[in-house]
């Protein structure tokens, strides 16, 4: 396997197993949630993404922790304690509300509680997973092939993430709108956040935006075969005309951020290099039009090596 490869997935052929792997991200993500305590914007909720799957990380209970992962390799879901205990499942086709039965019986077994709220955000209509017998797909091989998206979007976003210095969220998975997020902010306050999601409250995206910044990520729409996106709260005047790259890259009046196809990063002749400048000229539009403290947010990751740069230089024309 290349360590760069970017595979093909289009959209619609993994739509109805996406949209049921998203419902049991969200189980998971949930119960993550339930049990850590708050960090700013939201970041204890999130899952990461692992050399087999996607994960929560260390979740502490009581004195002691557990874990839940994802595994796309063996398709398999397994809990692990701190206590030595483990238990799992095979992922196969089967609806939500078997997926969270499986779940709350392996955490029984395993003497944890999750009372969560038993439902999904930002989606509509919310079914209530208990309730869910309508999204039962599980295709092994595009869970795969998405797993191996993220693997190369986390790759992409980790780099440009090194190169801010100033407050910077993890490269983490958000299972309300499954995506893959990395977010920059300035350091000043913004407005409070309308709010507006589906079935979720505006306090939470009031949390989620408390702070000026400029957020990118990897999501499974947005282009045939998924896209990258940039956006920024709140968006300075002129940011949506602001020029940026590579080629393909555009800004959706209907999302309200700029998109760049996942498959024309895929058929770029230099994969990486097409999302760091798409990564970066965005950023630039939220930094130069909201005149951001460049000059103390960034540095160069490669500072201490002896071959630094002293600033991301786009590419000649």
């Amino acid at each position: 396997m290349a360590a760069t490869s970017w595979p093909s997935l289009r959209v619609s052929d993994w739509t109805a197993t996406r949209d049921t792997l998203h419902m049991w991200t969200q189980i998971v993500g949930k119960i993550r949630m339930v049990h850590a305590p708050l960090v700013n914007h939201w970041w204890q909720v999130t899952l990461y993404v692992t050399p087999r799957g996607l994960a929560t990380s260390a979740v502490p209970y009581r004195t002691g922790a557990f874990d839940i992962a994802f595994d796309f390799v063996g398709h398999r879901l397994e809990i692990r304690s701190s206590d030595g205990g483990v238990e799992g499942f095979p992922l196969r086709p089967m609806t939500v509300a078997d997926f969270y039965a499986q779940v709350l019986r392996a955490l029984d077994a395993l003497g944890i509680e999750a009372p969560i709220r038993p439902r999904p955000n930002e989606v509509e209509p919310a079914i209530p997973f208990a309730e869910d017998h309508e999204h039962a797909s599980y295709d092994g091989e595009a869970a795969a092939l998405f797993w191996r998206q993220l693997l190369q979007a986390n790759r992409v976003l980790g780099e440009f993430r090194a190169h801010f210095v100033g407050k910077v969220s993890p490269v983490h998975f958000f299972w309300g709108a499954m995506d893959l997020a990395c977010t920059r902010f300035s350091g000043r306050e913004a407005p409070a956040h309308p709010g507006g999601a589906p079935n979720c409250g505006d306090w939470v995206m009031v949390e989620g935006y408390s702070r000026e910044l400029s957020s990118c990520g990897f999501w499974p729409g947005g282009g045939e075969e998924g896209a990258f996106y940039s956006y920024a709260y709140p968006a300075p005047e002129g940011f949506a005309d602001h020029r940026v790259g590579p080629e393909g890259a555009h800004f959706s009046s209907e999302l309200q951020q700029f998109l760049l196809p996942y498959e024309a990063v895929r058929s770029a002749p230099a994969p990486d290099r097409a999302v760091a400048e798409f990564l970066h000229t965005t950023y630039e539009a939220a930094a130069v039009l909201g005149d951001w403290d460049r000059r103390t947010l960034e540095d160069d990751p490669s500072r201490w090596d002896g071959t630094a740069t002293p600033r991301w230089t786009p590419p000649r024309a």
